[in-house]
């Protein structure tokens, strides 16, 4: 049976990153997909990679300070896949937000940013509000500008692996993980690729199944328990109308959450929603669709009914993410990914949540456990000098 030092479960993008992290540190990895590479949330997100201007108002100020610094990271590792992108807050008078906690809160989200050019914000005099056409101005106050990024979160975690494979990591698509067994020296992981089962022995095994982390740790003998947790769908549309000049940050009318109006390949890409599921599978509702092109329909009452935007919508995605389980909403909870291992399974790390743009903090993260796990090696690359193409 072949052994390795690691086996990675999940091949979005903290797998991904991982993978990369661990092979340039020196460790032999098997990285193992159940389908294909990003088939997951990872390749159904917002396409962002931001600092989480919202995430201030629930008090995640460390989350939002190492979503600035990872941005501006990749701005310079992804610079073919990641781009600065402008982001614009209108505020009218009837806004929960009001342009005092816009500012100050552009003005903490640019304090985090530095040292980056992309940290300054400003206010849109009002003869151009008129960019963004349809957009309702009766109301409208104020409307700041400032700065974020863009990038195609599956392009994005692709590279990633692709680099994770020129380091020296096997990765095995179409391999599902269908049993692991636990001893004292580590883990005997069963898998079915091509219809054959396979087995393979690593020493450590991270859990980076995303949506599916329990279902992983549901194979595991001896059992161990499970972290409580929630599934919450986050859905997108695509609209066939062209592409504003740059993000609208918007509040919902319905609610307390803020949603994007975003340019996508020459159109109009809406998101996101949070509807709470049953199971790990996420699926377009009408509920979603009507709760979209509702907060649409109200900041651009001159494109049509809710009815005839429907007619508009070309395509649409739905991703999920994992939350701990709790009774505030899914808008208040934690973003922060939580590693979990437990004293009877030391050699079974679970990663629950996080964010596509913090993955390299998260696996710099999980490499730390590794090393305290297993020792050191010998490392063969800088992973914060490898460009991603």
């Amino acid at each position: 049976m072949k052994a390795v030092d690691l086996v990675i479960i999940g091949a979005g993008i903290n797998g991904a990153g991982i993978a990369q992290r661990a092979a340039a540190a020196g460790y032999s990895v098997v990285l193992l997909e159940k389908s294909a590479i990003a088939s997951g949330t990872s390749s159904q997100s917002s396409k962002l990679i931001h600092g989480g201007l919202r995430y201030l108002e629930t008090g995640q100020i460390h989350l939002v300070y190492e979503a600035l610094k990872a941005r501006r990271e990749l701005l310079q590792l992804a610079p073919s896949l990641v781009h600065p992108v402008k982001f614009y807050i209108p505020v009218y008078r009837d806004s929960r937000r009001g342009a005092l906690t816009i500012r100050a809160g552009l003005s903490l989200y640019g304090l985090l940013s530095q040292p980056d050019p992309l940290g300054r914000f400003q206010s849109i005099t009002a003869s151009e509000w008129a960019q963004f056409p349809g957009l309702k101005l009766a109301g409208m106050t104020h409307l700041f500008q400032y700065w974020d990024a863009q990038t195609d979160d599956k392009k994005l975690t692709e590279a990633v692996v692709n680099s994770a494979i020129a380091l020296g990591a096997e990765v095995l698509q179409k391999a599902e993980c269908i049993g692991i067994q636990h001893d004292a020296k580590g883990c005997t992981v069963h898998y079915h690729q091509q219809g054959q089962q396979h087995q393979l022995y690593c020493h450590m095994l991270i859990n980076t199944a995303g949506a599916w982390v329990n279902e992983i740790l549901s194979n595991v003998h001896p059992p161990l328990a499970f972290q409580a947790i929630e599934w919450v769908q986050g859905s997108h549309l695509l609209l066939d109308i062209p592409a504003p000049p740059g993000i609208l940050y918007l509040e919902s009318c319905f609610d307390e959450r803020v949603v994007f109006v975003m340019p996508w390949n020459g159109q109009t890409l809406l998101g996101t929603t949070e509807t709470h599921c049953d199971s790990p599978q996420p699926q377009l509702t009408q509920e979603e669709t009507y709760y979209l092109l509702g907060i649409y329909q109200h900041y651009f009452p001159l494109a049509g009914t809710v009815a005839s935007l429907e007619q508009k919508i070309v395509g649409s995605y739905s991703g999920m993410r994992v939350l701990p389980a709790g009774s505030s909403s899914a808008f208040s909870r934690t973003r922060e990914v939580q590693l979990l291992s437990q004293p009877s399974h030391p050699h079974i790390l679970s990663l629950y949540g996080g964010k596509l743009t913090t993955f390299r903090s998260t696996a710099a993260q999980v490499l730390i456990h590794i090393a305290e796990h297993l020792g050191e090696r010998t490392a063969i690359a800088d992973v914060d000098s490898l460009i991603l193409r």
